[in-house]
C-alpha cells in the first residue's frame, strides 16, 4: 500500500489581533443595544422619581423631587421599611438576582453564566431599585442601570446565534451605554467596561462597546439632558504641590475604601446569622435608614444634591462630618441587608466628603478637593483607577484636573490592592466560592511559537518498520507514549502510540504489515514552526493526542515535537520572569 505524508493543520495567519469580520456584525448590533441602554436609563430615572413622589409626597408624578423637601414626621422611619418589604417580596417571589448592587451580578453572569441574563431580571431590577431608592434607600442608580443595561444587551444577544464571548460584548455594551446615559460620562463608561466587566482588551469587544456608548451619548440630550452632571466653578490650584496633596487624599480614601468594604461584609455576615428569612433583611436594614433620616434627611435617596453642594463648597465642616458618618452607616447597613441598590453614588458622597473635609485645611476651594476624593475612592473601592480618574473629570466637566485625579486614583488604587485582597465588588463573588483575578496579562502560550518550546530532532520510527518490530520497540525501548512515523524523506506519515501497540497485539494484524501501511489512512495533526503555542494547546485538547509533531513548512519533514510538558514549561518560564530576581549590571 502506498503511503502519503500526513497533512498538517492549516498554517496560522499570524497577526497582532484575533478580530475577524464578525467585529462589524457586533458593532452594528451594539448600535441598537446602545439605544436600548439609553432608554432603559431614562426609564429608570423616571421610575425613581415616580417612586419618590408616591412614597414621600403622595402624588403620581415623574417630576424630579427631593426627599428633603417632604414633611412626613416619623414617617421617615416607616417609608423606607415599606419600600424594603416590597423589594424583599419581589426578590423572593420574582428573582433573587435583583438583590445587591448589580455589578457583581453582572460580573458573575459574564464569567460563569455565559453572559445570559433573563427577561425577569431586566424588568424587576429597575423596578426594585426604583422602589428602594425612591423610598429613601441610600443608593445610586449606576449599579441598577449596569445590571439593567446588561440584561437588555444579553437578551438582544440571545435572539441570535452568538458565542458566549459575543454575548458578553453586547451585555457589557448595554451596561456601558446605560451608565453613559445616567451620568453623561462616555469615556469613563468605556474604561469601566475594560477595567471591571470585559476581562479582556480585544477589538472584538472594544469597538462594539464604544459604538453603544456613542449612541447612548447621542441620545442622552434628548432623553435626560446635556452637559456635565455636577458642574462647579472652583479654580484649579497652581504649582506642583497639588499633585502631592491629591496623592495624599488618594491614600486616605484608599484606606477609607478598604474600611468600608470590610465593615460592609461584616454587616452582611451578621444578617446571615439572623433567624429570619432573607426576604425580611432589607426591612431590618431600612429601620437604620429611617433612623439615619431622622438625624440627617440628606442621607436618604441617591443624594446627588449632596455631591453638588460639596463641589460648590456650600457645606460647613459640621455638615460634612455628619453626612460622612450617617451616610456611611445607613448605606452599609442597607446594602449589607441585601436590598437592591448601587454603590457608586454613595462612594462618591463619602469620598467627596473626605476630600472636602481635608480641603478645608488645604489652599484652594474645598469643593475642588471633594472632586479629588471622589476620583480616589471610586478607584480604591472598585479597583478601577483610570475609570475613577476620568469619571470625576467627566462628571464635573473639569478635564484640566485630570493629572490630579489620576494621582489620587493611582494612590488609592495602590493602597487598596496592598491592604485589601478583593474589591467591594469581587468580595461578594468570592463569598460564593468563585475566585476572580483582575489583572490582564498576555497568555505566555500566545507569545511563544512552536519552535521556541519544541524538542528538536525527536526520535522517529521509519514507515517500513514491521508491526512485530514496533511491538518490540514499545516493549523494550520506548520512553514516550507516542512517536512520529516518517517516510524515506523524513516526512510525517502519522503517529504511533502505546495504545496502538496494544491494539495490534490483541488484534489480527499481519506480521508482514508495516507501520506505513497500518497508519496510512489515519489523519495525523501536525503544526509548523511558527504556530502559536496556544493553538497547539487547543489542538492537544481537541484531539486528545499528547504529542504533536512540528514539520517544516516547505519539505514537511519532522523537525520537532511539542508535548504537554513543553507547554507547561512555557508557562513556567513566564512565571519565573516575575518571581526570579537578579542584578543585571555588574555581573
Amino acid at each position: 500500500m502506498t503511503s502519503t505524508p500526513a497533512a498538517p493543520t492549516k498554517r496560522p495567519r499570524l497577526g497582532d489581533h484575533s478580530a475577524d469580520h464578525r467585529l462589524i456584525l457586533l458593532a452594528g448590533m451594539a448600535l441598537g443595544v446602545g439605544a436600548a441602554g439609553a432608554v432603559g436609563a431614562w426609564l429608570l430615572l423616571r421610575l425613581i422619581s415616580l417612586a419618590t413622589n408616591l412614597f414621600w409626597f403622595g402624588r403620581f408624578a415623574t417630576a424630579e423631587a427631593l426627599i428633603t423637601d417632604s414633611a412626613v414626621g416619623l414617617g421617615v422611619i416607616a417609608i423606607p421599611v415599606i419600600g424594603s418589604v416590597i423589594v424583599g417580596l419581589m426578590a423572593r417571589f420574582g428573582s433573587e438576582k435583583i438583590r445587591g448592587h448589580g455589578i457583581p451580578e453582572a460580573i458573575e453572569a459574564i464569567l460563569y453564566g455565559e453572559s445570559r441574563l433573563s427577561l425577569k431580571v431586566a424588568l424587576l431590577k429597575p423596578l426594585s431599585s426604583a422602589i428602594s431608592i425612591g423610598s429613601g434607600g441610600p443608593f445610586g442608580a449606576e449599579g441598577p442601570i449596569i445590571m439593567t443595561g446588561g440584561a437588555l444587551g444579553s437578551l438582544f444577544a440571545q435572539c441570535f446565534h452568538l458565542s458566549a464571548a459575543e454575548r458578553k460584548t453586547l451585555l457589557v455594551a448595554g451596561a456601558a451605554s446605560g451608565m453613559t446615559a445616567i451620568f453623561g460620562t462616555p469615556f469613563a463608561a468605556i474604561l469601566l467596561a475594560i477595567e471591571v466587566l470585559l476581562f479582556e482588551w480585544k477589538p472584538r469587544s472594544f469597538v462594539p462597546v464604544v459604538a453603544a456608548v456613542m449612541v447612548s451619548w447621542t441620545c442622552r440630550p434628548l432623553l435626560i439632558g446635556a452637559g456635565p452632571m455636577f458642574p462647579f466653578a472652583a479654580s484649579l490650584p497652581a504649582g506642583a504641590w497639588p499633585v502631592l496633596a491629591a496623592a495624599g487624599i488618594g491614600c486616605l480614601v484608599g484606606l477609607e475604601a478598604a474600611l468600608l468594604s470590610s465593615i460592609l461584609y461584616r454587616i452582611e455576615d451578621a444578617f446571615h446569622r439572623l433567624p429570619l428569612h432573607w426576604m425580611w433583611w432589607p426591612a431590618i436594614g431600612a429601620l437604620a435608614v429611617g433612623v439615619g433620616g431622622l438625624i440627617d434627611p440628606r442621607v436618604l435617596g441617591a443624594g446627588y444634591a449632596n455631591i453638588q453642594s460639596m463641589l460648590d463648597g456650600s457645606m460647613t465642616l459640621k455638615m460634612i462630618l455628619l453626612l460622612l458618618v450617617v451616610k456611611a452607616a445607613v448605606w452599609l447597613i442597607a446594602l449589607g441587608s441585601g436590598t437592591s441598590g448601587g454603590v457608586l453614588a454613595p462612594l462618591l458622597i463619602l469620598g467627596g466628603a473626605t476630600g472636602c473635609f481635608v480641603g478645608h485645611w488645604l489652599p484652594g476651594d474645598a469643593g475642588f478637593w471633594a472632586m479629588i476624593g471622589m476620583a480616589g475612592i471610586m478607584s480604591g473601592a472598585m479597583r478601577a483607577p483610570m475609570t475613577g480618574a476620568l469619571f470625576a473629570a467627566e462628571l464635573t466637566g473639569r478635564f484640566e484636573a485630570l493629572p490630579l485625579t489620576v494621582a489620587a486614583a493611582a494612590a488609592a488604587y495602590g493602597i487598596s490592592v496592598l491592604i485589601m485582597r478583593r474589591s467591594i465588588l469581587t468580595e461578594k463573588i468570592a463569598r460564593r466560592g468563585r475566585h476572580i483575578l483582575q489583572e490582564y496579562t498576555v497568555d505566555p502560550l500566545d507569545l511563544m511559537q512552536a519552535h521556541q518550546i519544541m524538542t528538536s530532532g525527536p526520535k522517529t520510527l521509519p514507515g517500513d518498520m514491521s508491526i512485530p518490530s514496533a511491538l518490540a520497540f514499545f516493549r523494550d525501548e520506548a520512553r514516550h507514549r507516542s512517536y512520529p512515523v516518517v517516510d524515506e524523506q523524513d516526512r510525517l506519515l502519522g503517529l504511533v502510540s502505546r495504545s496502538d501497540a496494544l491494539r495490534w497485539q490483541n488484534g489480527n494484524v499481519p506480521d508482514n504489515a508495516t507501520l506505513a501501511e497500518t497508519l496510512s489512512d489515519i489523519s495525523q495533526p501536525a503544526v509548523h514552526a511558527d504556530t502559536p503555542s496556544g493553538e497547539i494547546a487547543d489542538l492537544i485538547i481537541a484531539t486528545g493526542i499528547g504529542r504533536v509533531p512540528v514539520i517544516d513548512a516547505q519539505t514537511r519533514r519532522v523537525i520537532g515535537i511539542v508535548s504537554r510538558q513543553d507547554l507547561l514549561k512555557a508557562r513556567s518560564v513566564s512565571r519565573s520572569s516575575e518571581t526570579l530576581r537578579s542584578r543585571a549590571i555588574g555581573q
